[in-house]
This record gives structure tokens, sequence and C-alpha cells, in this order.
């Protein structure tokens, strides 16, 4: 190699190190790094505006939130930084804006989510249903669907009206019902009007898991419901609700304390619960989604802004804790107690 080449490589090599790391992260990116490292946040497409929406939400088209997480600052731990734990199976905190994390402890375990699954299945909702006001039937499927439904807080306990076989009722009134009051049947109802049956729309979930690297999940029904070899992990659970942050909608439903809604023929009326007890306690909690199965335990994902600034939107997730609410509460203030945005 003569002086020329030399110099030349010399001159060449800083420029080639690092644009070519950065060019590559900025397509792909990773889903392994943990432990408070950062996550750089997937390009997301542009979601489908909704053209028609009634009622106490008519205001709250699906339309892509811009800044949500906080004018592109990054969080960095205080000087009197210290650790915490959270005494369930797997718990996770991310950044909305930056996707780092925040918060880990075994968050990519692989285990069942039970009506977290909801999350995914909102967003295959606001993605594939264009008209919100599109009348969904009822069928019998759906009413046979075990555990929480329309009316019925538990299994077998019922207090209000449920649905009827041949109810036709609003697409948006039955994401309410699955977000807000964890309805199983409004998910199926939801799952066969778009895919044809249950196992249609989870190809349609796990489609959606593999555009958007969720290399810990596997969906097979739209309620969440135990069935073999389906399971997801706090982590990509996080990553899903950050995601659904594009559609304002999502997160309008779950912070409504209770709503009621009917049939199309108004013969029907049904009155939801949310079934977020922090919801009234945290003033900084801007919407969550619990989940249960006896399969399953007991799960919450919730997210929070600072309590001072009203800003810096975090996702949290923990599952099968049996002490999810007073974690949950611990795990979001500690967050904001030990991270600053810059």
């Amino acid at each position: 190699m003569n002086t020329v080449s030399i110099l030349l490589l010399i001159f060449f090599l800083p420029f080639q190190y690092f644009i070519v790391p950065v060019a590559y992260l900025s397509k792909k990116a990773p889903n392994n790094q943990i432990g408070g490292a950062s996550v750089q946040r997937e390009e997301l497409s542009s979601p489908a505006k909704e053209s028609s929406l009634k009622g106490s939400l008519k205001n709250a088209d699906a339309s892509e939130n811009e800044n949500y997480g906080g004018a592109g600052l990054v969080p960095q731990r205080k000087k009197n930084y210290y650790n915490t734990k959270a005494f369930a199976h797997s718990s996770v905190v991310i950044d909305v804006d930056s996707g780092t994390i925040l918060h880990y402890d075994n968050g990519r375990g692989k285990i069942p989510i039970a009506s977290l699954t909801k999350m995914m299945t909102a967003v295959i909702v606001m993605e594939k249903i264009r008209n919100l006001d599109e009348q969904v039937t009822i069928d019998e499927e759906a009413l046979m669907t075990d555990g929480t439904k329309v009316g019925c807080p538990q299994s077998g306990y019922c207090i209000n009206e449920r649905l009827h076989e041949g109810e036709k009722v609003t697409a948006k009134d039955l994401l309410m019902a699955m977000l807000l009051n964890s309805a199983n049947d409004a998910a199926v109802a939801l799952g066969k009007h778009i895919a044809g049956s249950q196992k249609g729309f989870a190809e349609l979930m796990n489609e959606k898991a593999k555009e958007l690297n969720l290399g810990d999940s596997k969906f097979c029904n739209p309620s969440g419901l135990d069935e073999d070899d389906c399971y997801s992990s706090a982590y990509d659970l996080a990553r899903i609700a950050a995601y659904s942050m594009r559609y304002e909608l999502i997160w309008k439903i779950m912070k409504m304390p209770e709503v009621e809604i009917g049939s199309c023929d108004g013969k029907y009326s049904h009155i939801l619960k949310n079934t977020d007890l922090l919801l009234g306690q945290m003033s900084n909690c801007i919407g969550g989604k619990t989940g249960f199965t006896y399969n399953a335990g007991k799960s919450l994902m919730m997210a929070a802004v600072d309590p001072e600034k009203s800003k810096h939107k975090i996702i949290a997730v923990i599952l099968n804790d049996n002490n999810r609410w007073e974690d949950m509460s611990k795990l979001i203030s500690w967050t904001f107690e030990n991270y600053e945005w810059k």
C-alpha cells in the first residue's frame, strides 16, 4: 500500500466509522437492549383517519399524536437515583417518546397476559375499521364467551343489561366496552366482524406484532382468554401501548370512569364501568388496562405523565402481581422521582 492510499484510509475511516452504524440504527430498532438502555422507536406508518364518531367521544377522532412524549427530551437518572422492585413475575417502564427503558425486571419473560391482549385488539380495530359508526351484529359465539362481558363484571355475575343475540352495536361502542369494561364478548364480536373468525383475527394480530418487531408475542384470540401457547411480555406490551398512542380515541376511552352505550335501534342500553381502580386516585394517570385470568394472574398496564409538569409520558406494565394496584402506584411514583428529562 503506497503513502497516498494510507493517507486516504486515515482520512475516510472516522467518517465511515460513525455514519454507517447510525444509518443502520435508523433503519431498524433493536429489540434486545434492556436494563436502562435506550431503545430505538420504529418508524410508524400514518394511521387511517376516523371519518365519523358520535356521542361523548365525537371529538376524539383517530389521529397521530405528534408530541406525545415530551418534545424529544431524553430521560436521565437523577443524582440520587435508587433502584426499585415490583413483586410481579415481570415489570417494565418505558419512556414513550424515546423508547428508553426506565425499569426492567424479567421484562421479556413470555407468559399469558389475559385482557392486556385487548390493547393489540384495539390497535387492529382502529386500523381496519375506517368508520367506527359501522354496525356490528352480536352472534351466539360472542354471547357465549367466558369471563367478563357487557353487563357482567365477572363470569356468571351480571348486574346490568347484557348484549343480545342479533343486537346491532356500533364498532365504537364495542371498542368502549372492550377497553373500559374489559368485555370479552365485545372483543370477540369486533374480531369476527373484521376477520370472520377469532383465529382469522389472531392472524392479523400476529402480523402486526411481526411488523412492530415484537419478538415475545403470540396471540390466539381477540379477548386474551387462556389458550395453549399464547403469550406476550411486559416489554412487548409496553411497546404496543406506546404505539397505540397514535390513536387518541383509545386513550380517551380508557380515561372515562363510566359511559352508557346502546343498540343501534335504541332498544337496549348498557352501562360500562372502568375497571382501572387507580384512574381516580392518581391525577397524572392518563389511562390503563387491566387483565386477569387464573392462568395469567393479575396484570396491569398504565400510562402516566410527570405529576408536576404534565409532560413526559411513560408506560408501565406489571404481569402476574397479586398486589398490582399498590405496586403500579409505587412504580410510577418511583419513575418520576428518579428520572428527569433533558
